[in-house]
């Protein structure tokens, strides 16, 4: 069959009856992410129960009614699936919720839906923002944020660290230029120590997270951190943070050597 004329059988198909159908047990469809910004690979996949020959899945993409792309894709010996594509073109250019529909055989069909952002509206920050360090002045952090806006940056002394407050708009990343000289991560014997990464949700539960290193020299390290729309606060953690944090520790270890001298002292006097 010409291929043109079975994408035109497969939309007029889909204009009479619409897109209200019920979910088959038999397929599935599913995106890696809900969020999407122009440029972006989108990777659909799901799984077919029974394999019926050699039927592919057609899968068409619609935004607000409008198909922006159609396809044939092979099902695998395993009942799998999966079909990447670019969210550009002239097809991907207006913000909103765009519907994924996977039809197989005669009525078996599967959706779901993402939300795509244009790049005219993706909001991205370049910036230094000037940390307050008490007693030890200020420092500059130069950062680099895409999807959302950096709130606030504190220094956490109790976990060796700092606490960002941020408002994720969207999906992003965040890139930070980390100072050695104020923030880092060593183990003992001088060498570069991951930092732990922990992101607050929306719903309030925190959870580890990875980063990416792209720099490493003698005086900074430069991370990026990936958040999901709605996230509110990110933790770095580290091994030192600011001299500030070392008086601190000076005070606690004092205190700690004068109780020490106390006891050894008593005990003394009680063996006399």
């Amino acid at each position: 069959m010409d291929v043109k004329l079975f994408y035109a059988i497969v939309i007029l198909a889909t204009i009479c009856t619409g897109t209200a159908f019920a979910q088959s047990s038999l397929i599935s469809t599913q995106t890696d992410k809900e969020n999407y910004d122009e440029g972006d690979v989108i990777v659909i996949s799901g799984k077919v129960t029974t394999i019926i020959g050699d039927t592919q899945v057609t899968l068409q993409l619609f935004q607000d009614g409008n198909l922006v792309e159609i396809a044939q894709v092979a099902v695998s010996a395993d009942g799998n699936y999966s079909h990447t594509l670019i969210a550009e073109g002239p097809q991907w250019k207006s913000q909103g919720i765009y519907s994924v529909k996977t039809v197989y055989g005669g009525g078996n069909i599967a959706e779901t839906e993402f939300k795509f952002t244009p790049e005219s509206l993706v909001l991205e920050t370049t910036s230094n923002y000037e940390v307050k360090a008490g007693s030890s002045g200020t420092f500059d952090i130069q950062y680099t944020m895409r999807g959302g806006i950096l709130e606030d940056i504190s220094i956490e002394p109790e976990i060796f660290g700092l606490i960002l407050q941020i408002e994720a708009t969207d999906d992003g990343v965040l890139t930070l230029d980390l100072p050695r000289e104020y923030i880092d991560a060593e183990k003992q014997n001088g060498k570069d120590e991951v930092f732990i990464m922990l992101v607050e949700k929306q719903n309030g539960e925190i959870i580890e997270t990875v980063y990416e290193e792209s720099v490493s020299n003698s005086n900074v390290r430069t991370v990026s951190i990936n958040f999901e729309e709605g996230d509110r606060e990110i933790q770095i953690i580290g091994t030192y943070v600011i001299p500030e944090f070392g008086m601190i520790v000076m005070i606690v270890l004092t205190v700690g050597i004068m109780a020490s001298v106390l006891l050894t002292r008593n005990r003394f006097q009680i063996k006399i």
